[in-house]
């Protein structure tokens, strides 16, 4: 794998060799290998936004994160597999890093993709917050194979890449990018840009199987070299951070593990079983003066509230350390069409490391709301 594109092959339209940006270190990834080859259990997990979650494939089977899953069943048929897949359309890797350990680490991963680079923006904070998310998936017990996706808008080529691929090489972790694989000939016309999304972001079953393609040709070149011994890239330590590294330990309060101050505000006990990330576990208001009060400990306080398409939506209040300065609007209106929206606002940094009061209420509501104000969670982040 001379440069991270030994053994590629061109694929059907794409070079998916192109999109290794970086090789990265393959130890832990031959270490899963040689873990399924043995016969032992193999829990294969991936985080991201809504490509993850598989969002307009037409089935949960062929997605790209189930294709790369199926990768390995079939390369390894001796081994025990299991699938956890923690993609959460419209999230970023901010309320990933927050969710990692109840959702991805707490099954315990061999092998993890992390995906988030059209959900994040090019910019340091959410740097910061990937580097939080990766260093809490990589220092996590068992030391998992990682390998980081770039998926890409395939209307004006954006994504996050390039301060993601700054943590990775950091990390020394494999990173492929779509960008590099198939956007270019998107852009030139040469793949209809229909044939593979119908909105410029969400792949079809066809671009899902592109971006399964780009990362199971890099796992063949890996296999193919298994069996040479490769050292880790770090030993009992975490290479030092890039960024100021608040988000790498985040908490995430909701119903069942904290007790706020309610006044108006009620626990929400209903079940969501089609995605358990989606507004359960939280609290409802909708009267004007509605109010719930926490203690969270954190330099960064996060809320994470429904936006919906459903209007009119109350608009809530939110105040640190009851000072009027430390306020912010949380509006449970959303400007979109595609469906309710699992929003997280940052509405305060550079606090001190203490305990801090986070009030938030109710301040303007219609007579006929057409849904109730719904308070996802809060989270702590230092």
């Amino acid at each position: 794998m001379e440069g991270g594109r030994g053994g590629m092959k061109e694929s059907e339209g794409i070079m998916a060799g192109n999109g290794v940006v970086s090789r990265g270190n393959l130890h832990c990834l031959k270490k899963a290998m040689k873990r399924a080859q043995s016969g032992k259990k193999l829990t294969i997990g991936f985080i991201g936004g809504s490509i993850t979650q598989g969002s307009l494939s037409s089935t949960p089977l062929t997605c790209y994160a189930y294709l790369v899953y199926n990768w390995w069943r079939k390369k390894f048929p001796e081994a025990e597999h299991l699938y956890v897949n923690a993609g959460v359309g419209g999230t970023t890797s901010q309320f990933g890093a927050a969710r990692a350990e109840e959702d991805l680490l707490c099954h315990k991963p061999d092998f993890v993709i992390v995906e988030f680079s059209v959900n994040d923006e090019n910019n340091g904070h959410f740097a910061e917050t990937y580097e939080g998310l990766v260093r809490k998936i990589y220092g996590s017990d068992g030391e998992p194979a990682l390998l980081l996706l770039h998926n890409v808008r395939y209307d004006n080529g954006e994504n996050a890449q390039k301060e993601h691929e700054k943590i990775g090489k950091a990390y020394g972790l494999p990173c492929i990018s779509m960008k590099e694989a198939l956007y270019g000939k998107v852009a030139s016309g040469e793949i209809p840009v229909r044939s593979i999304t119908p909105d410029d972001l969400h792949p079809n079953d066809l671009g899902h199987e592109l971006v399964a393609r780009a990362v199971i040709e890099f796992l063949e070149g890996v296999y193919e070299c298994r069996s040479e011994e490769e050292p880790p890239f770090y030993k009992g330590k975490l290479p030092e951070p890039l960024t100021r590294n608040r988000y790498g330990h985040s908490v995430r309060y909701r119903n069942d593990n904290c007790s706020p101050e309610c006044d108006g505000f009620t626990k929400d006990s209903k079940k969501n079983e089609k995605n358990s990330h989606i507004f359960q576990k939280g609290w409802i208001a909708s009267g004007i003066n509605d109010k719930i009060v926490f203690e969270i400990e954190g330099t960064i306080i996060a809320v994470q509230y429904r936006k919906s398409i459903r209007k009119p939506a109350p608009v809530a209040r939110v105040i640190i350390d009851g000072k009027e300065e430390r306020s912010f609007l949380l509006d449970g209106n959303f400007d979109e069409d595609w469906g309710d929206c699992l929003y997280i606002d940052t509405v305060a940094e550079n606090l001190e490391n203490t305990v801090h009061t986070v009030e938030i209420t109710i301040v303007e509501n219609s007579k006929n709301p057409a849904v109730p104000f719904y308070l996802v969670s809060v989270i702590g982040s230092r």
